[in-house]
Protein backbone atom coordinates (compact mmCIF):
# COMPACT_ATOMS: atom_id res chain seq x y z
CA UNK A 1 0.00 0.00 0.00
CA UNK A 2 0.95 3.75 -0.90
CA UNK A 3 -0.46 6.41 1.16
CA UNK A 4 0.38 9.85 2.67
CA UNK A 5 -2.59 9.45 4.63
CA UNK A 6 -1.57 7.50 7.52
CA UNK A 7 -3.44 7.30 10.96
CA UNK A 8 -0.91 5.76 13.67
CA UNK A 9 -2.90 3.83 16.58
CA UNK A 10 -0.96 1.59 18.95
CA UNK A 11 2.01 1.30 16.62
CA UNK A 12 0.45 -0.04 13.51
CA UNK A 13 -0.21 2.26 10.57
CA UNK A 14 -3.61 2.63 9.24
CA UNK A 15 -4.34 3.60 5.61
CA UNK A 16 -6.84 3.89 3.16
CA UNK A 17 -8.49 1.18 2.42
CA UNK A 18 -7.66 2.38 -1.18
CA UNK A 19 -4.57 1.92 -1.08
CA UNK A 20 -4.34 -1.55 -1.38
CA UNK A 21 -3.27 -3.11 -4.61
CA UNK A 22 -6.51 -5.64 -4.81
CA UNK A 23 -4.47 -7.76 -7.36
CA UNK A 24 -1.95 -8.30 -4.11
CA UNK A 25 -5.00 -9.71 -1.38
CA UNK A 26 -7.54 -11.34 -0.66
CA UNK A 27 -10.46 -12.02 1.60
CA UNK A 28 -9.46 -14.14 4.95
CA UNK A 29 -12.25 -15.88 6.99
CA UNK A 30 -9.93 -15.13 9.74
CA UNK A 31 -11.56 -12.97 12.45
CA UNK A 32 -10.36 -11.58 16.00
CA UNK A 33 -11.78 -9.09 18.91
CA UNK A 34 -10.40 -5.75 20.30
CA UNK A 35 -11.86 -4.62 23.22
CA UNK A 36 -11.95 -1.07 22.55
CA UNK A 37 -11.94 -1.40 18.42
CA UNK A 38 -14.35 -3.97 18.03
CA UNK A 39 -14.23 -7.36 15.57
CA UNK A 40 -11.06 -7.27 12.46
CA UNK A 41 -11.63 -8.88 9.69
CA UNK A 42 -8.08 -9.83 7.89
CA UNK A 43 -6.51 -9.86 4.54
CA UNK A 44 -4.03 -12.35 3.13
CA UNK A 45 -1.25 -10.79 0.74
CA UNK A 46 -0.10 -12.74 -2.00
CA UNK A 47 3.01 -12.15 -4.04
CA UNK A 48 4.38 -14.17 -6.58
CA UNK A 49 2.12 -17.14 -5.37
CA UNK A 50 3.20 -16.98 -1.69
CA UNK A 51 0.67 -16.09 0.77
CA UNK A 52 1.53 -14.24 3.72
CA UNK A 53 -2.01 -15.18 5.67
CA UNK A 54 -3.34 -12.45 7.77
CA UNK A 55 -0.93 -9.83 6.64
CA UNK A 56 -3.80 -6.82 6.78
CA UNK A 57 -6.62 -6.38 8.97
CA UNK A 58 -9.49 -3.91 9.67
CA UNK A 59 -12.53 -3.15 11.44
CA UNK A 60 -15.77 -2.76 9.38
CA UNK A 61 -17.47 -1.52 12.44
CA UNK A 62 -14.86 0.31 14.66
CA UNK A 63 -16.33 0.95 17.84
CA UNK A 64 -17.16 4.91 18.63
CA UNK A 65 -13.91 5.05 20.57
CA UNK A 66 -11.95 3.69 17.22
CA UNK A 67 -13.56 5.71 14.55
CA UNK A 68 -10.16 7.04 13.48
CA UNK A 69 -10.13 3.94 11.50
CA UNK A 70 -13.17 3.37 9.63
CA UNK A 71 -12.13 2.30 6.50
CA UNK A 72 -8.75 1.86 6.62
CA UNK A 73 -6.15 -1.09 7.33
CA UNK A 74 -3.26 -1.57 8.75
CA UNK A 75 -0.21 -4.83 7.72
CA UNK A 76 2.12 -6.91 9.60
CA UNK A 77 3.97 -9.72 9.33
CA UNK A 78 5.94 -8.70 6.33
CA UNK A 79 3.47 -6.26 4.57
CA UNK A 80 4.72 -2.56 3.74
CA UNK A 81 3.48 0.37 3.88
CA UNK A 82 5.55 2.65 2.01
Amino acid sequence: AQSDDIVMVEGNAYFPAGALDPALVRPSEARSQCVWKGEAHYYDLVVDGEVNPGAGWFYPSPTPAAAEIAGRVACWRRGQVS
